[in-house]
């Protein structure tokens, strides 16, 4: 966007005193029918061979970019029209009737200016317009076909792209993981990108099968792999959790976006159907899921990591096997919240589990607690045994060892009988190392 003073005009123009003081106005169409049309320095040269010929007066030159599709979205040429209406210009001087207007709203404006004989004369390359009927009619003929020629081409173009989602065909470019191919044996299909295809891949069963969360992968892009898209661009928060939502990935897509109207590509698919539901599931209940609510896991809380002194946390990870099986997993760290680099490993619960039954031998256990503890048990057992068998058991309390109970909770229990377990013991648990200790 560029006004020109008169004082900058080229000095062969010649300025006469005719009372019609002209603005030079060049626009350049981003439109792609346009894409051929003169730049705005050739508009601008011709403009003035035709100043210097007819001896026009210009005062100024006006240049833009901006599309003439729209009302009122031309800054430029907006201010050219208060310039008309201040008085400070009564012509305009540009390459054709189609750079000032292909709308109706601004050709209106123009005509409005012309009645309001604001504005004289349009001076183009081949044509004249005064403020005479013919002369305005004409003008409004040759606007109204570029207007015309506007609307048709976006049927046109509504068309090819309806039948080209029809066969399957993605007409916008593709999202990250795939890439397009201008080849006539392609059709301009998306094509799987052999380099992010694969971690796009694992984006999702990282989610779906690992159970991290969308910030835990991010950074896993970012700081691990450093992962760079097509543009080599790295991929923000916001545009990872926008792939993990992207139906493209298993075949599906919807177009135009919110239309409701979902087509099956014709491209590879990256990941299956049953794969995007379970992440769904997993960023609904990341997102949605109120703390109090979220997964609680038996042996944190009641742990301390033995190396920085933070609390202990736990994942739970999924495996999708070959015959299709999915095997879940609970692995305890260290929070590191007193340590961002604590080197504390991971432990399987089933591996901590163990090691704490090892521990009850040695271990000292507040047995008032759990002895109130058996004696419910055994109480309800003979009641069951009764009710069922209608037999009496001969199990006393005085039978069972503490020891072995505590075991048989710690791998059978609940998640509460644990915990209400562990509260039992005289010793702080610490983990250190993938090693359970008491301290």
């Amino acid at each position: 966007m560029e006004t020109t003073a008169i004082g900058k005009i080229p000095s062969n123009i010649s300025i006469s005193e005719t009372r019609v003081r002209y603005c030079l106005y060049a626009r350049k169409s981003t439109e792609s029918d346009e894409q051929q049309a003169l730049s705005i320095d050739s508009q601008i040269k011709e403009m003035t061979d035709i100043a210097e010929r007819l001896k026009l007066n210009v005062v100024m030159v006006k240049r833009e970019s901006h599309s003439a599709k729209e009302s009122g979205q031309r800054p430029v040429f907006k201010e050219l029209l208060e310039e008309i209406r201040d008085g400070k210009c009564d012509g305009i001087l540009t390459w054709a009737p189609d750079r000032l207007s292909r709308n109706a709203g601004d050709l209106g404006t123009v005509v409005d200016l012309m009645d309001q004989k604001r504005l004289i004369h349009i001076q183009t390359y081949g044509q004249t317009f005064s403020n005479s009927p013919n002369e305005k009619f004409l003008l409004m003929i040759l606007c109204s076909q570029a207007k015309l020629e506007n609307d048709n081409k976006s049927i046109n173009v509504k068309r090819g792209l309806r039948a080209r989602v029809e066969m399957g065909l993605w007409p916008c470019r593709p999202p990250t993981g795939y890439t397009k191919y201008k080849r006539i044996d392609q059709k301009c299909e998306s094509v799987i990108d052999p380099v992010r295809a694969p971690v796009i891949k694992q984006m999702f069963e990282k989610i779906a099968y690992d159970g991290w969360s969308g910030r835990k992968l991010y950074h896993w892009l970012k700081d691990d792999i450093k992962f760079r898209t097509e543009n080599n661009m790295p991929l923000s928060l916001g545009n990872l959790y926008k792939i993990l939502e992207n139906h493209f990935y298993y075949g599906r897509f919807e177009f135009p976006k919110q239309s409701g109207n979902w087509y099956n590509g014709a491209h590879e698919p990256i990941i299956t159907k049953d794969l995007f539901d379970l992440v769904q599931e997993r960023i609904k209940s990341q997102i949605l899921q109120p703390r109090s609510e979220q997964k609680e896991f038996a042996f944190t809380k009641i742990m301390t990591c033995g190396l920085c002194g933070s609390g202990i946390t736990a994942d739970e990870k999924f495996k999708k096997q070959k015959n299709g099986n999915v095997h879940r997993y609970v692995y305890y760290k260290c929070t590191r919240v007193k340590d961002s680099q604590c080197p504390s490993g991971y432990i399987n619960e089933e591996e901590l589990v163990t090691q704490l039954q090892d521990l009850m031998d040695d271990v000292e256990i507040q047995t008032v607690p759990m002895r109130e503890k058996i004696t419910a048990e055994v109480h309800r057992f003979k009641k069951f045994e009764q009710m069922l068998l209608g037999t009496k058991t001969t199990v006393s309390v005085k039978d069972i060892d503490i020891r072995n109970y505590a075991k048989f909770i710690l791998l059978e229990g609940t998640m509460d009988e644990k915990r209400e377990f562990l509260r039992c013991l005289k010793s702080e648990i610490v983990l250190n190392n993938k090693r359970v200790s008491l301290k």
